[in-house]
Formats: structure tokens, C-alpha cells, sequence
């Protein structure tokens, strides 16, 4: 069992998502890091599918009754311990009965996970424990975490070595790889000048549905199609011409032309950022694309 004492700005019950479930307009969401999660759960002893948290900006302070084995991965938040042990990331951590763990503000990147030995045992939804926000379903009773929550978890396993190589976390002004989208042809020269030769400013109004990108207008020659499928990381321009970057919990189909999508290996870099940071696209093959996926242990389903 976890007590959240304090809840931070959006902790999330996460898994690797839900599939299968597109034509009922449900996105597979799941954490905006797998192999984040991934590695951490391996730290612990669990299967890489268990559910554990997402930790958004500023964290929770969580007590552990009956201790626990806990791995933190991803972005670097502040964090003590109630023992005053030290607190390392993408090591397992033994935590004793009644001990404490308080993160606050994340202090590179956005998004941390944290992996619990037995994993977080809430019910399945769908075939996941993810939570869905924009439905209210899944994870702890379809919400953010607050203070007050008791999170049950599941039975202990012997821990592992993580097997995931995760790549470094990369400071604000990064380069985001991209392949071309199914209307690239649809952008004139211009547009395309404007989409790889500008610096894009992510909006305030960025969540997991999508990073609504500020800068350079891209103009293109159709404003609007015929509905299509969407996935995350696809690229949508909007008639105003500000890109768009589908998120995790972003819709499942769109009327927007897609110029390019980001490339699963680089998924761990889009998590991090958060509004006010800077971004450049850069075009690659779909085959270096693949081979990267491969490498870095990210495919996902558009690779």
C-alpha cells in the first residue's frame, strides 16, 4: 500500500497502455515514456507491463506502511527521504516500513516515473490500469492522484538489473527527428522552409493530448481533409499554420494535414518538454527511423 500524504501537480497511475481500442475512439495512452517505465519496473522485480506512476512538474510525498522496493527513472526532481538516505535514480531503492519519500519540483525535464515492487494494483480497464483523463477511467478512480489516496499494490517479486539503455535527458533548445508525414506533399516550399528552419516555443496550453507549438506560420495548400487516423508523436498543422504535436491521450483520428511525425526514439525527449521550451524539427529516413527503434528498445506502433 502507498498513502499519498501530499499530492503533487498531476501524478498519474500508468502502465504501457491500452490497445486495440482506436475504433472506439480510445488512444492506447499509457506513459509518455514506456521505456522510462520499463526500466524502472525491471529495477523492482516486475514485469516491464506493471502500473506505477507518472510525476508531472512537482511531486507527491507518498508513505510507504509496510516499506517497499521503489526505482525512480526519467527526469531529476528534487527528493529526501524521511531516513535521510540518499535517493538515486534508475537504482532500486529499499524503503523501510512507515518511510516516507517527498519529491517536489522537477529540476530537468518534465516527467518522472516511479516503479513500486508488485507493481500499483488498481483495477484494469480495458486490458490497462493507465489512466485516460480526458474520460475519467482508468488508474486511481480516473484522476490525478490527491492528497488522501491510498494506491494498493500487488505482490513482491525478486529484483533484476534494468536491461533499457535510456537515452539522456537533453536541456531546452533540443532537435526533434521526424520522418515525413502522409501529407508532406500537401506544404509548399515555403511551408516546409518555415517547419524545418524555425524555432518552436511549446505553448502553455500543451498537456498529454498534444504540445501546441508556437513560432513560424507553416502554410500549406489544403486547411482541411477528409477525417484519418492519427497516432502520438504525429505533427498536425491547423489552418492558423502552429504545429501541433499529438500526445499520449490525443485523439485517435484528425482532419489536419500531418507533415511529419516524430520518431519513437525520440518519444523520451518529447515527455520532457514543457511549455516555454524551444524545439527544432530535423527530417531522417524511415529506415535510419527503424533502425534507432531497434536500438533504443522504443518501437512503437507507427514503426
Amino acid at each position: 500500500m502507498i498513502d499519498v500524504l501530499r499530492a503533487g501537480l498531476c501524478d498519474l497511475v500508468m502502465d504501457q497502455g491500452r490497445t486495440g481500442y482506436g475504433a472506439l475512439g480510445v488512444p492506447v495512452g499509457g506513459a509518455a515514456d514506456p521505456a522510462a517505465l520499463a526500466c524502472g519496473n525491471q529495477l523492482v522485480g516486475n514485469d516491464k507491463l506493471a502500473a506505477g506512476l507518472e510525476i508531472t512538474l512537482a511531486g507527491p510525498q507518498l508513505a510507504f506502511p509496510a516499506g517497499g522496493v521503489v526505482a525512480l527513472t526519467g527526469a531529476r526532481f528534487a527528493v529526501s527521504r524521511s531516513s535521510g538516505a540518499a535517493v538515486s535514480w534508475n537504482v532500486a531503492l529499499a524503503l523501510a516500513a512507515g518511510e516516507t519519500l517527498t519529491l517536489g519540483r522537477a529540476e530537468t525535464g518534465c516527467r518522472c516515473w516511479l516503479a513500486v515492487r508488485g507493481g500499483i494494483a488498481v483495477p484494469q480497464v480495458m486490458g490497462s490500469r493507465s489512466t485516460f483523463l480526458p474520460s475519467g477511467f482508468g488508474g486511481h478512480q480516473g484522476r490525478r492522484l490527491q492528497s488522501g489516496d491510498a494506491l494498493p499494490t500487488g505482490n513482491a517479486a525478486e529484483a533484476t538489473h534494468c536491461r533499457v539503455a535510456l537515452p539522456p535527458l537533453l536541456p531546452s533548445g533540443r532537435v526533434l527527428r521526424v520522418i515525413a508525414g502522409p501529407q508532406a506533399g500537401q506544404f509548399d516550399d515555403a511551408g516546409l522552409a518555415a517547419f524545418f528552419g524555425s524555432v518552436y516555443r511549446v505553448g502553455p496550453a500543451s498537456d498529454r493530448r498534444g504540445l501546441r507549438l508556437q513560432g513560424a506560420a507553416v502554410s500549406h495548400r489544403t486547411l482541411e481533409l477528409p477525417s484519418q487516423g492519427v497516432l502520438p508523436g504525429a505533427i498536425q498543422v491547423p489552418p492558423d499554420g502552429q504545429p501541433i504535436i499529438l500526445g499520449w491521450d490525443g485523439p485517435v483520428s484528425g482532419g489536419y494535414p500531418v507533415i511529419a511525425g516524430v520518431i519513437t526514439a525520440d518519444w523520451p525527449q518529447l515527455a520532457q518538454l514543457q511549455p516555454g521550451d524551444t524545439l527544432q524539427f530535423e527530417t531522417i529516413a524511415v529506415d535510419t527511423a527503424q533502425m534507432l527503434a531497434r536500438l533504443t528498445g522504443t518501437q512503437g506502433e507507427g514503426e
